[in-house]
């Protein structure tokens, strides 16, 4: 998608919601009083936030923060209006399928030539990583890996054993067979799994250990039909057979956490949702490790997903630095990490990181084990969601719905999905 028809979509949104004017006066308001920050999450994440942005004023009493919330979806379709009308925050969360969206609408300001935003933390071999296009700007707030994630308490309670964590044992297979066991005999009458072939980052493992990644270095899908075939064809007996919950047990093809949360032994997550969703069932002791391996896993499979934050290309010169300052108080200072904790995922600054260890709670401490782990493994290169992508989950959930329903089989699945995504990918080229 080239920035004129990028513009032209956003043009037509902005015509939906009163209020919004299409065009603007090509910078970011300055009418305003303060800088505006966007982010997304639940009530507790709102809380959290507003209670560090409060921190940050009152050591900076000449800049005040207007905070913009929402939930996932409801941020998307905000931050779209927004951009229609050239009236975007200052500094905005950048949801993952549109990095390079945004990339390509222009919608970021490189960051490292800010005196108030300090770089001195970051290796440059690790800011080199962050770089988009060659570019320093959507700077990574957090990264995390994908998960296996169980409960410890039921699996003492049944008196069972997961395989044990190394190659040779831990793989698909060994997982497969093992969550078969567990459904059918252990007395409490738990399930083996939540229903999670729409978990992306653990799809993404699967695909690269099998030769592919999710998307390729020219924005298209990156791998063959027959590795999703494999896939859903590893959850599917484990969904007939009963091991894994049905999409209406989980109230969909993404589980419902406080739905599901006591009826499984495990789930496949974002290393990053323990910190929240133990704390929703206080009497389990939850524990994660990496996902499984196959046995002839393609080198270089490991990956972490760095979640990012973006500053406006278009925010007026006399918000820059006050910007910058908030974003400098956000990546790099510790004290925001600790208000806020570490649901978002484990925090990209190395200096930030190593301060907050010795007084991180459990789940974090769990957070933290696992993306060491990642990150001291071989790893390849790993490619952004590319413009057209934003839809793609939306349409696996959709072929998610077909296939369990039987209203179609995994081979036409499989073609449905990959056709519609790449259609998509075709129109935002």
């Amino acid at each position: 998608m080239n920035r004129r028809n990028f513009t032209r979509l956003l043009a037509g949104s902005a015509l939906l919601v009163p209020g919004v004017a299409a065009c603007g006066s090509g910078s970011s308001r300055s009418d305003t009083a303060g800088v505006r920050y966007a982010w997304w999450g639940d009530s507790v994440r709102q809380k959290n936030y507003t209670a560090a942005l409060k921190v940050f004023t009152d050591e900076n009493p000449d800049i005040s923060v207007e905070p913009e919330f929402s939930d996932y979806d409801g941020f998307q379709e905000r931050i779209t209006v927004q951009m229609a009308g050239r009236n975007v925050p200052e500094l905005f969360w950048v949801p993952s399928p549109q990095v390079l969206s945004y990339q390509e609408a222009g919608l970021y300001r490189t960051v490292d030539d800010l005196d108030a935003f300090d770089l001195s933390a970051y290796p440059a071999d690790l800011l080199d990583s962050f770089k988009i296009d060659g570019q320093l700007n959507a700077m990574p707030r957090s990264v995390f890996s994908p998960a296996i994630r169980w409960n410890q308490t039921f699996l003492d309670q049944a008196g069972a054993q997961l395989p044990a964590e190394d190659d040779a044992s831990w793989t698909w297979d060994t997982l497969h067979d093992f969550l078969l066991d567990f459904t059918a005999n252990n007395p409490a009458g738990l399930r083996g799994a939540a229903y999670g072939a729409n978990n992306d980052m653990c799809l993404e493992s699967w695909i690269r250990q099998h030769g592919g990644d999710l998307w390729s270095q020219e924005g298209r899908l990156g791998f063959e039909p027959v590795v999703l075939e494999e896939y859903l064809e590893w959850w599917e007996t484990l969904r007939t057979a009963g091991a894994a919950l049905s999409l209406s047990e989980q109230e969909g093809p993404d589980p419902e956490w406080s739905v599901v949360g006591e009826k499984v032994l495990l789930t496949f997550a974002n290393s990053n949702h323990i910190v929240d969703e133990a704390e929703m069932f206080p009497d389990y002791d939850f524990q994660q490790r990496q996902t499984p391996v196959a046995p002839d896993a393609t080198p270089g499979h490991r990956f972490l997903y760095p979640s990012r934050i973006g500053l406006y290309a278009r925010t007026a010169e006399d918000k820059l630095e006050d910007a910058a300052k908030l974003l400098n108080f956000t990546l790099n200072d510790p004290r925001m990490i600790e208000l806020v904790g570490m649901s978002i995922g484990a925090p990209s600054n190395p200096q930030v990181l190593e301060a907050i260890r010795p007084t991180a709670s459990p789940s974090d401490q769990k957070l933290l084990a696992l993306v060491d782990k990642e990150t001291a493994a071989e790893r390849r290169p790993r490619y952004e969601a590319p413009p057209g992508s934003g839809t793609w989950r939306t349409i696996t959930a959709r072929g998610l719905e077909s296939l369990t329903s039987g209203a179609t089989g995994i081979t036409d699945t499989v073609k449905m999905i990959m056709s519609e995504i790449d259609a998509e990918l075709g129109a935002a080229q």
